[in-house]
């Protein structure tokens, strides 16, 4: 398999996660999404993915997945241990549920193109553009966390004492928290659930200090 990552995307962070928990290798194609205008932008990566965004994973066989959660359900079902989603329906559900709280609700708001475009064409000054991200953040932290308190199925992880998609979109979004100051011990389950993970191996070599594009 092969990754077209850039080391600070959340969504290609959560990839590799999931692939260093299932095991499996893949080369790490670099895309930086700053240089040269972009490069997730020119014509040879849009070749792989229209859409212009990262990551892309492309199959032993050629074939391109679009889509972070897409892409993790997909490992998930191809290369079922260790499980990402419980085995219960409901369950599932709420897992998937948490998981989209962070990549629907919170990441797409806070996406690089979407401070390029308030910042370039609406002119908004970085002082408001950090003000705008953290606001978003710190709403989709206090939300996960209530739900966690309310379902009481948090673990070790978010449910349970194994990792899951859940985990895998959260830990991303708390570097990004980070990144901007943002204190995640104001929300002491996702900062309980954060320590957690990054004692696992996995996690801590999919963080971006480790990838080969880090700055």
């Amino acid at each position: 398999m092969k990754l077209y990552s850039y080391f600070r995307s959340s969504a290609s962070y959560r990839v590799r996660i999931a692939l260093e928990l299932k095991g499996l290798p893949y080369d790490y194609v670099p895309v930086h999404l700053l240089k040269d205008g972009g490069q997730q932008l020119l014509p040879e990566f849009r070749a792989v993915n229209p859409d212009g965004l990262v990551p892309a994973l492309v199959l032993d066989d050629g074939q391109v997945l679009q889509q972070s959660v897409a892409m993790i359900e997909y490992l998930d079902e191809v290369h079922p241990e260790p499980k990402l989603l419980p085995g219960n329906a409901l369950d599932r559900a709420y897992v998937r549920g948490l998981a989209l709280e962070v990549a629907c609700e919170i990441h797409p708001l806070n996406n690089l193109r979407v401070l390029k475009y308030i910042k370039r064409t609406l002119g908004v000054a970085d002082e408001a553009k950090d003000a705008w991200y953290r606001h978003w953040i710190e709403l989709g932290f206090a939300a996960f966390e209530a739900n966690l308190e309310r379902q009481g199925k948090a673990g070790r992880f978010c449910f349970g004492d194994t990792p899951t998609l859940a985990d895998i979109c959260l830990v991303p979004q708390v570097f990004n928290a980070q990144r901007f100051n943002i204190d995640v011990s104001r929300y002491p389950t996702i900062a309980r659930i954060q320590e957690a993970c990054m004692e696992l191996p996995a996690f801590r070599k999919a963080q971006p200090k480790e990838q080969p594009d880090a700055e």
